[in-house]
């Protein structure tokens, strides 16, 4: 980790990081807007490989509306190379570079009629549909990891003080982590809704498992990009999710952006 961190501090600087976010489906332009020094995962000795598209795998680090962060444009999801623990390295580049809190985005099917296609949901809790864990095989009783305010109460106020600034709606909702590619079924989705889920993707519950785990507190957004299977007529593909994600990711970056502004 040390010659990693001293990589990134030799080419965007040695002052500390207060913020990592993690941009999911339609955020991508969000890290341009960063002032700094991008940083393509390529060039970094242990990061994820990212092969989906839609996705911009770039390390960005520097000034978004005055606060220094650590912009992920992209994150490698369990179904890519069965690995939960893929973004760890990444995690803790975050904490090294003396981050203290990381805002996790990603796009999500939606169980509740009231949150439609683009539409956002702030993460109140989440399950683990896929049963994966990104700590198996850590040795250290650290792996004992407490989760019952994983998605951070101060946090989540802020963010939904900055929604309500912005005259954005942000219910909240359960996330539900289902391992991909494949989508759910009609019969999966009604399994998940009697447990309690709101929505569900394939991504962001290993990250805030990796986080909690490193010390970070941790919050998350979804942007809707279609109804869970069975819970409409519309056709799921990843097509469609990188045709949605745009319109509630729009919302989204004003929310991030009057969020940054009260940090």
């Amino acid at each position: 980790m040390s010659d990693l961190l001293s990589l990134v501090q030799a080419r965007a600087g040695a002052a500390p990081v207060r913020l990592g976010l993690i941009l999911g489906s339609g955020l991508g332009h969000l890290a341009a807007a960063v002032q700094g020094v991008a940083i393509p995962y390529a060039d970094l000795p242990g990061f994820p490989h990212v092969g989906v598209s839609g996705h911009n795998p770039n390390l960005v680090i520097g000034d978004l509306e005055g606060v220094r962060v650590a912009v992920f444009g992209a994150r490698e999801h369990y179904y890519e190379n069965g690995n939960p623990a893929a973004m760890r390295p990444a995690l803790e580049l975050l904490k090294a570079l003396g981050a203290e809190a990381l805002i996790a985005t990603n796009a999500a099917g939606s169980l509740r009629p009231d949150i439609p296609p683009g539409e956002l949901m702030l993460l109140s809790d989440h399950l683990n549909f896929s049963g994966l864990n990104p700590l198996i095989g850590e040795k250290t009783d650290a792996r004992f990891v407490p989760m019952g305010d994983a998605h951070d109460p101060a946090l989540r106020a802020a963010l939904r003080a900055a929604a309500e600034a912005e005259g954005v709606a942000l219910p909240e909702g359960v996330y539900t982590w289902y391992s991909g590619p494949s989508f759910e079924t009609p019969a999966e989705i009604r399994a998940i809704k009697i447990l309690g889920g709101d929505a569900v993707g394939m991504s962001t519950v290993p990250e805030v498992i990796l986080a909690r785990f490193l010390g970070l507190r941790v919050a998350a957004i979804s942007t809707i990009t279609n109804m869970a299977q069975g819970m409409s007529d519309e056709k799921i593909s990843h097509e469609h999710t990188k045709a949605m994600a745009p319109l509630g990711a729009a919302k989204l970056e004003r929310v991030l952006r009057r969020f940054l502004r009260g940090v």
